[in-house]
């Protein structure tokens, strides 16, 4: 059977874009490694932007997600200075006009939201369904699962975003590494954070503080070496030296829990060559994977652009909009370098350290 979409990934990539895709009148079929209700990984927190929640919002994921206690936390303010250096920058949500500049919210939450809202839509999702390779011809794409006595799926488009580098035929994928590392920890002030966010610019690298629930989430970015060190440091140790990186701005650090260390690679996604069989030209149908951090980008990009090749059809419905960009060679080539822009686009920021 061949389906108009497969969706491989439905976190908050994959789950953003089938929940943009789920009106549109589409063929859309979704797989996924994970069992139902559950997540690949522990829970974390991400940073949503406001513009992610108006998104969510309009998917539905939104009001699930802010009923969840303790899930979301608003970001009220930024605070910004540099160590040595004079003045601060404050920004604030009042001034912007907006109920909060941003949210940190439960990931387990997030996927949990967007698994109700697919739930309640005609997309077909498969669980237990980890995806081994993605190929195929110049009619379609053909996405191989790990389990050999199941059946390929294909598809007149393939849109990778399980987050874990599965492998695409004529992809290549790059690293680099930025010799840096960033610990991540939990930590307790002595009085109420107020939704404040803190950056402060250091000589060794940039650190952040979180407004998460009743405590803060750090991440401090240093060398590896630095990093092995402060690692190994006592707790009491450890958050003098995280008050003294932020002297007068941030004070009375009283509690630290948990500092693993994560390597700041940045991971790249690019087509290589085209991909040609048998004399045909090369595979018409959009292949990428997005690798994400958090929901703001998936959001913004699986809506946007879905909604924008929509709005160009003047005078046509929504759903024959989106057949359209299927069907005509030259449509599709202009969603093939939207989603390859959204890929760049994830690859850049997923793993950098980078001002609220």
């Amino acid at each position: 059977m061949l389906h108009d979409i497969v969706i491989a990934g439905t976190g908050p990539v994959g789950g953003t874009l089938a929940l943009a895709l789920a009106d549109a009148g589409l063929d859309v079929v979704a797989l996924d490694a994970r069992a139902p209700g559950t997540t690949l990984r522990g829970d974390r927190s991400l940073a949503l932007s406001h513009g992610a929640r108006l998104i969510f919002e309009r998917l539905g994921v939104w009001p699930q997600l802010v009923a969840t206690p303790g899930a979301v936390t608003p970001i009220n303010g930024i605070d910004i200075s540099q160590a040595g250096g004079f003045g601060v920058t404050r920004l604030t949500a009042a001034e912007q006009g907006l109920p909060a500049l941003g949210y940190v919210v439960s990931y387990v939450a997030l996927q949990a939201a967007i698994d109700a809202a697919l739930a309640t839509t005609r997309t077909v999702i498969h669980f237990d369904s980890p995806v081994e390779n993605v190929g195929g011809t110049g009619e379609y794409a053909m996405v191989a699962l790990r389990d050999p006595a199941a059946d390929p799926v294909l598809a007149r488009l393939a849109v990778v975003a399980d987050g874990v580098g599965t492998a695409v035929a004529g992809v290549v994928r790059a690293r680099r590494d930025y010799g840096q590392s960033a610990l991540v920890a939990s930590v307790w002030l002595s009085g109420q954070h107020e939704g404040i966010a803190f950056e402060r610019f250091t000589p060794d690298g940039p650190m952040a503080l979180l407004p998460d629930g009743d405590h803060y989430g750090l991440v401090w970015t240093m060398t590896p070496d630095e990093a092995r060190v402060v690692m190994d440091l006592p707790d009491d140790a450890f958050l003098e030296r995280v008050a003294r990186c932020f002297g007068a701005r941030v004070t009375g650090f009283e509690r630290v829990a948990g500092q693993p260390r994560v390597d700041r690679r940045l991971r790249r996604a690019a087509k290589a060559r085209p991909l040609r069989r048998d004399g045909l030209h090369s595979w018409p149908d959009a292949h990428v994977r997005n690798r994400a951090s958090g929901g703001t980008l998936a959001a913004r990009r699986g809506a946007g652009h879905a909604r924008r090749h929509a709005a160009r059809q003047e005078g046509v419905h929504a759903r024959d909009a989106l057949r359209n960009v299927l069907n005509a060679r030259s449509l599709r080539a202009q969603m093939r370098r939207a989603l390859a822009t959204a890929a760049r686009h994830f690859a850049r920021h997923s793993n950098r350290t980078k001002p609220l």
